[in-house]
């Protein structure tokens, strides 16, 4: 009975106390409390602000510092010209280098006019193979000195791929400025059609190797949409290797030739030193052509990326 009343007696009690204590917590705080519950809670937003500030500042900077902007965008640019640079040696001088030296085989061996379809197709043949040989004595020198991790297999088929190409853009070399220099037209005109002319032929070269060597070649990509885009950039600047090539040729309006002192074979070059020249001339156009594409095309687009 003590146990029963003392608990009727407490719990009254207890509940007045709760009420009290409910109704204290939902009182509406008096001024002074108001001013201070503000101050602390805009101290508290304040150091948030500040210590996520601190944190986006330091986040910013570690990206800066480990992905600096600049050094992005350079490196892209950067390796767009190593691979210039490579394709210009590897194959462009060889190119133009077999080129010049099929046609001294043509005409002073074979006794081929310069004017004939056997001339065009042994000069198509000689910077074919230019560009093959190039291609795989590079990149087997590049293996053995610098990155053993080369598939010397697919670089011989990259090198078939070029090479094909190649041999469509040489053999129509030769017609297609006798075409232009017949019609009687400037310096510049010829300069123009030829790379137009040899740069559309070395595409559809490629367009057409791939779709012939793409089966017993594994390395050798079927033609595709996305693959038409880089083979059309690569060809384009193709086109203006074979433009720099008409430079070689002093006798056609001399006075109008720009290149004519840096790259012109005149009459009694020593038949070695008209090689040089002509690989040089290819290499000054592909070099002066790709440069363009490397600054302007957006990263992704241009066939070096």
């Amino acid at each position: 009975m003590i146990s029963s009343v003392s608990s009727r007696a407490l719990l009254p009690n207890l509940g007045r106390i709760h009420t009290a204590r409910q109704f204290s917590s939902v009182a509406p705080p008096n001024g002074s409390q108001n001013k201070q519950t503000k101050k602390n809670s805009e101290s508290s937003n304040a150091k948030r602000e500040l210590h996520n500030s601190a944190h986006s500042k330091a986040d910013a900077l570690k990206a800066a510092v480990e992905n600096p902007p600049f050094m992005t965008a350079s490196s892209g640019l950067a390796k767009r010209f190593v691979a210039t640079a490579e394709v210009t040696v590897s194959k462009i001088f060889p190119a133009g280098f077999g080129w010049q030296t099929s046609s001294i085989i043509a005409e002073n061996h074979l006794g081929y006019a310069a004017d004939s379809a056997a001339f065009a197709l042994t000069t198509g043949l000689g910077d074919a193979v230019g560009v093959l040989a190039g291609h795989t004595a590079y990149y087997a020198a590049k293996k053995a000195t610098v990155d053993s991790s080369i598939d010397m297999e697919r670089e011989a088929h990259v090198g078939v791929l070029l090479g094909s190409a190649a041999f469509c853009s040489g053999t129509a070399w030769q017609p297609l400025v006798d075409a232009l220099q017949g019609a009687e037209l400037s310096f510049m005109q010829v300069f123009a059609g030829t790379w137009v002319g040899c740069g559309t032929a070395f595409y559809l070269g490629l367009r057409a190797a791939r779709t012939i060597l793409s089966g017993p070649f594994k390395y050798i990509q079927e033609p595709t949409y996305e693959n038409s885009k880089t083979d059309m950039s690569l060809s384009s600047v193709i086109g203006g290797a074979t433009a720099f090539f008409a430079g070689t040729d002093a006798a056609y309006l001399p006075s109008q030739n720009f290149l004519i002192d840096v790259v012109g074979i005149a009459d009694g070059t020593p038949d070695i030193v008209g090689c040089a020249i002509a690989g040089t001339s290819t290499s000054m156009g592909f070099a002066t052509s790709q440069t363009a594409l490397n600054v302007i095309f957006p990263a992704g687009k241009c066939w070096n990326d």
